[in-house]
């Protein structure tokens, strides 16, 4: 027979209440009491129900997350990042996968109302009439690099056009004139903003001057996409001066399709790509990247989550702007030039 509640109250000589209250760490017990059920309960190895807890709290300690992916380095630190919050919190997470569909988005947050005491939510789907559709009205909600406005909820966004728009501005003064963008899908939220920072940026610092033909490809965020995209460039009678990806997965495919091809990064082609994943910096030669400090925006979001759960009645939505870095590495050729330039003093 499992140990119930009311062996551990019986072995502790207490209430069942006060167990209840130790064990939910109540401030209305003494020392005493909570140590006596904690002994209680450790030597009958009681082990709270947890369903039974969140209908006497009205909380299942629980977190849902709801991201476009589970594959990659981006999604994997961001959910280390959720998780090392929610960690420190005492809290749990539920974790699922949109797989890039509105219908399985919607269906993963309908699924998690009710078991989860808030969500965070990245999807490029998302908008103020999913949430309107999808969403219970008095659930916590966190949005993440999503396109949704006029709902009642935070939101945490990476500067992804500023983002790009430095990347465009340090490729161009590096001297490349002829700069290919590996743009993200075309419905996602991320990859139109920094396609946005690539065009304006572009035109604004080089007025009149004809775009490369193809002056931008598609991929779909993944490295095969990026290695395709390598493929077709590499095929070009005249290659570009430069190549950015739209994130360093693409940019890592491209270079391993370049190199399979005899050309050199970044003797023969510059690249760079954005987000700074863990391995960007190890590859040969190292990446030149935007950094998002992905595990950072992932606890911010728990945090920011974990506060409108405990304040309920606040009003005070917040929607923060994740500013974003350019790292300069040896793939976009600034080394050699610095090299060169020291040398010609």
């Amino acid at each position: 027979m499992a140990v119930t509640i009311k062996d551990v109250a019986r072995a502790a000589n207490v209430s069942v209440a006060s167990v209840s209250r130790a064990l939910n760490g109540s401030g209305t017990v003494t020392d005493e009491t909570r140590q006596l059920v904690l002994a209680a309960a450790r030597s009958l190895r009681y082990i709270p129900h947890s369903g039974a807890r969140s209908l006497s709290t009205s909380r299942t300690q629980t977190i849902g997350v709801v991201l476009p992916d589970l594959h990659g380095e981006f999604f994997s630190e961001l959910i280390r990042g959720i998780d090392m919050a929610a960690h420190r919190r005492g809290l749990h997470l539920l974790v699922s996968s949109s797989h890039g569909d509105a219908g399985e988005a919607a269906q993963a947050v309908r699924a998690m109302s009710g078991r989860v005491d808030g969500l965070i939510v990245m999807s490029p789907h998302v908008d103020a009439g999913f949430l309107q559709d999808n969403l219970a009205g008095n659930l916590p909600i966190v949005l993440v690099n999503t396109r949704a406005t006029g709902h009642d909820c935070s939101a945490l966004a990476v500067d992804n056009y500023g983002g790009a728009a430095d990347m465009v501005q340090h490729l161009i003064e590096m001297g490349h004139r002829h700069i290919v963008m590996i743009a993200g899908p075309a419905d996602n939220f991320d990859a139109e903003e920094r396609l946005r920072g690539f065009r304006d940026t572009m035109a604004r610092l080089l007025p009149g001057a004809p775009p490369f033909e193809p002056e931008v490809l598609r991929g779909d965020f993944g490295e095969e996409s990026g290695y395709r995209a390598g493929q077709q460039l590499r095929a070009l009678k005249r290659l570009p001066d430069a190549v950015f990806a739209a994130n360093d997965m693409m940019a890592i495919g491209c270079l391993f399709a370049l190199g399979e091809g005899g050309l050199v990064v970044p003797r023969d082609i510059a690249l760079a790509g954005f987000d700074d994943v863990p391995t960007a910096r190890f590859v040969t030669p190292p990446l030149t990247t935007v950094r998002v400090r992905i595990t950072e925006m992932g606890s911010r979001a728990l945090e920011c989550l974990a506060f409108e759960i405990e304040n309920p009645q606040g009003t005070n939505k917040t929607a923060q702007v994740v500013q974003t870095e350019l790292v300069v590495r040896r793939s976009c050729g600034a080394h050699a030039q610095g090299a060169a330039d020291k040398g010609s003093r």
